[in-house]
C-alpha cells in the first residue's frame, strides 16, 4: 500500500511540477526570465529535450513522495511544508551553484527570484502529492 502511494504521489507530483513550471516559468515570467538569464545557456523552444524535462519533473515528484512517506508527513499542510523547506534548499543548492560557476544568471536579482518561484512551486505540489497520497483525510 505504501508502495502505490509513493507511486502515485510520484506521478502526480511530476505532472504538477511540469504544469506548474509551463505555467510559471513558460508564460507568466517568460520576458523577465529572458532579460535576467543567460541567453546562450537556454535552448530555443522547438529543441527542448522534452523526455529529459519530464523525466526530471517525474524525479523530484518522486523525491517528495518519498520524503513524506520516510518522514511521516501527515496532512495538507505539513506536505506544503515539508516540500517548500525541501525546494528551498534544493534551489538555493542548485542556484548559488550555478550563480558561482556560471554566467547563467545576470544578476543576484534573477537567483533570488528563481528561489522563491521554485520554493512556492514546491510547496504547491507538496499540497497536491499529500493530497493525492490520502494525507489530507486528517
Amino acid at each position: 500500500m505504501k508502495t502505490n502511494k509513493i507511486l502515485l504521489g510520484g506521478i502526480t507530483g511530476g505532472v504538477s511540477f511540469f504544469l506548474l513550471g509551463w505555467l510559471i516559468y513558460g508564460v507568466l515570467l517568460m520576458d523577465y526570465l529572458t532579460a535576467n538569464y543567460n541567453q546562450c545557456a537556454m535552448r530555443p523552444m522547438q529543441e527542448m529535450i522534452w523526455w529529459a524535462l519530464v523525466l526530471s519533473n517525474l524525479a523530484l515528484g518522486f523525491l517528495l513522495s518519498i520524503v513524506f512517506s520516510w518522514s511521516n508527513t501527515t496532512g495538507i499542510m505539513a506536505g506544503a511544508k515539508v516540500a517548500a523547506i525541501t525546494g528551498l534548499l534544493l534551489s538555493l543548492y542548485l542556484d548559488l551553484s550555478f550563480y558561482a560557476m556560471t554566467s547563467m544568471f545576470s544578476n543576484l536579482t534573477a537567483m533570488f527570484v528563481d528561489i522563491i518561484v521554485f520554493t512556492i512551486m514546491s510547496a504547491i505540489t507538496g499540497v497536491v502529492i499529500a493530497w493525492v497520497m490520502g494525507m489530507g483525510k486528517k
